[in-house]
């Protein structure tokens, strides 16, 4: 009668207890490659890449390079910092460094001392312009047309 699909999508949302964890009084030195959810409390000294979702705890610090799908900060980032999707800043986060993200969430309060760069639109056009050089010229001159034409 009940439908148990809301719970199965809330389920893959959250981190398990296979997931990755770095608990508050451990310190990392190193790289991290991973494709699981990463929840840091500790500290990190090294570059962080490939996890699906990354949350910096209040008491958490990270200090080098992290590339990844989301992330939620509380605590203390300074290096740089490569978020596709969304970056979520809350009210205690400290940001020092160099950040490229797909959308970005800032609380109150939030510190950032940082290059913040979004990806967007633009950037995949030019990418995909550049990547097909050989293509037909009158094909190219249609999608330079296309790609200059503002968003309906």
């Amino acid at each position: 009668m009940f439908s148990d699909k809301k719970d199965k999508q809330t389920r893959n949302m959250e981190p398990s207890a296979s997931q990755n964890r770095i608990n508050e009084g451990t310190e990392l030195k190193g790289d991290i490659i991973s494709s699981g959810f990463f929840r840091i409390d500790g500290k990190v000294e090294g570059n962080i890449s490939k996890p699906s979702k990354v949350v910096i705890g209040k008491n958490g610090s990270v200090n080098g390079k992290l590339s990844c799908e989301d992330a939620d900060i509380e605590g203390r980032f300074d290096g740089n910092l490569n978020v596709a999707g969304t970056l979520t800043l809350k009210s205690t986060a400290h940001i020092e460094g160099e950040v490229i993200v797909g959308k970005l969430a800032v609380e109150p309060g939030a510190t950032i001392n940082a290059s913040c760069s979004m990806q967007g639109a633009k950037k995949a056009t030019e990418t995909t312009l550049i990547s097909d050089e050989k293509a037909n010229p009158y094909d190219r001159q249609q999608r330079l047309k296309k790609a200059s034409e503002p968003l309906k």
